[in-house]
């Protein structure tokens, strides 16, 4: 299954996109159901995963405000993101296989929910796991600095492995005009704006409740987790699943 993915990949890459303005793709992604399902599933995980690394990332300097500390453990972050990648890639035919799309397109937004949940719940309420956690000698601060290198570990490695070549795949039943159409609107509208989408939710927090780093206002903390939640959530109500399982 494995090898003609790859070509179906490749046959797809070496098509000829046509050249559409952000107005034209809008248009297009609005006159068709499916294209805006799948655009709602890359919009959605653009914005969740920005909305946890940002976050990740200011509590990782936090926990090591040294530059080699810093360095050192984003290596060791590397390391583990590119063997993580690795063995779902190996998994990853296993599980189209055994399980079909269906299965493999809803992993990554559950991984994505179950590692975000643990991260937030540290962050937002950690200091009654403060006694439990000194045990082990972590703070709560080290503890989601941990959760959340975890979670960004799985949730890209189920990207490369699961979420991308499900997305692709999703293009096969459309007819060919839709097909190329539909990837040269997603490339055009939803790439840029599943990167931005979540920069744009800080920024509004920012301006609402007051600077990112001063996270412990309950309005700031319901609000953001919503936001996470809810486009966790749009990932799987946005699958086109009932046109590929």
């Amino acid at each position: 299954m494995m090898p003609s993915l790859f070509i179906y990949f490749l046959s797809i890459g070496l098509q000829e996109k046509p050249k559409m303005g952000t107005m034209e793709s809008l248009k297009f992604l609005v006159s068709s159901r499916y294209i805006r399902d799948l655009a709602t599933l890359v919009v959605a995980y653009g914005i969740s995963i920005n909305l946890v690394e940002v976050t990740w990332k200011s509590k990782l300097k936090a926990q090591f405000p040294s530059p080699n500390e810093y360095s050192s453990f984003m290596g060791d972050f590397s390391t583990g993101t590119g063997i993580a990648t690795f063995i779902m890639m190996l998994l990853s035919q296993f599980i189209f296989d055994k399980y079909g799309w269906g299965v493999a397109a809803t992993i990554t937004p559950t991984v994505l929910l179950l590692t975000g949940v643990g991260f937030f719940s540290l962050i937002l309420f950690g200091d009654p796991f403060a006694p439990t956690l000194a045990k082990f000698g972590m703070t709560p601060l080290l503890a989601a600095v941990y959760v959340g290198a975890l979670q960004n570990i799985f949730s890209k490695s189920a990207k490369y492995s699961l979420f991308d070549p499900c997305k692709e795949m999703a293009y096969i039943p459309l007819d060919e005009d839709t097909k190329v159409k539909g990837k040269a609107a997603i490339d055009v509208v939803c790439n840029p704006l599943g990167k931005s989408g979540g920069a744009l939710i800080q920024q509004f927090m920012i301006l609402t409740f007051g600077s990112l780093a001063n996270s412990n206002p309950i309005p700031w903390r319901d609000t953001y987790g919503d936001c996470f939640c809810m486009a966790v959530g749009s990932q799987v109500f946005g699958c086109p699943i009932h046109c590929i399982a």
